[in-house]
């Protein structure tokens, strides 16, 4: 933020009280966005008519994502993340991934990587934080078939939040693509490590282990992938990958 100026240093009377009163309206709607989104959209719209800065187009963006309305939820969060910004509030960095992860859910990648950008431009995130935008970016770009943006990003944010299992998993499927073994083996090792069970991460070691010839450890990824997925599109996927291989090896040992 900058300096304090003559203009700014000193509070508006009553601005500290109005600042509390705007904090716990956010906390109802926040609240009534998790147990009734709909009459939620009405509050906050109602909230903006009279006057609400971004506190509360941020709730209106809570809302029309639990409707599933991501590219409203989109515009409504860079529209509270520009007012904080003008304001230079701490929190536009928040607003701005949050706009990025709804435009990512509307299948916007272009806009949401537009909106990554300009939180880890605005200065106020660090520490996981930051590493959590840098691999939100680098999914953005990788929807986008930008490896080399997708790669930065990772790279970076393995220095900010090297627990995240994400950014390893991310990581290893980058480093498949780009035909990496060693690399993608290496890196889907350490996010087994986090996340032994996660379903996401088996499936991705068999790909890993199925790119290498290795079809016998493909396999058995593959098997704990579904055990471990249920119905979910990764256990699906995993199914699918077992089906593959099944008719692989049966046309192998087929003599004709």
């Amino acid at each position: 933020p900058p300096a304090p100026s003559a203009e700014n240093s000193v509070p508006l009377p009553g601005s500290h009280i109005m600042g509390i009163v705007d904090a716990q309206r956010f906390d109802r709607c926040h609240d009534l966005a998790v147990e009734d989104p709909a009459r939620a959209i009405t509050e906050a719209n109602f909230w903006v008519v009279q006057g609400g800065d971004f506190l509360a187009r941020q709730c209106l963006g809570f809302a029309l994502a639990k409707q599933a309305h991501f590219g409203e939820a989109a515009n409504a969060f860079a529209e509270a993340a520009v007012s904080a910004q003008a304001a230079h509030d701490w929190r536009s960095g928040n607003l701005w991934a949050q706009a990025g992860n709804a435009a990512l859910a509307n299948g916007d990648a272009a806009s949401a990587r537009a909106h990554f950008s300009a939180a880890l431009a605005s200065g106020h995130l660090e520490g996981r934080a930051l590493g959590q935008v840098q691999i939100d970016r680098a999914r953005a770009a990788l929807a986008l078939s930008d490896w080399s943006a997708a790669r930065a990003d990772l790279d970076s944010a393995a220095q900010n939040t090297p627990q995240d299992p994400l950014l390893w998993l991310l990581s290893a499927t980058l480093a498949r693509r780009q035909a990496d073994l060693v690399r993608a083996q290496a890196d889907i090792q350490v996010a087994a490590t986090l996340a032994a069970q996660d379903a996401a991460i088996t499936l991705e070691a068999g790909n890993i282990a199925a790119a290498a010839g290795n079809l016998s450890a493909a396999r058995q990824s593959w098997q704990s992938a579904v055990a471990l997925g249920g119905t979910t599109a990764q256990g699906g996927t995993a199914r699918a990958r077992l089906a593959e291989l099944a008719a692989f090896e049966a046309e192998a040992a087929d003599p004709t």
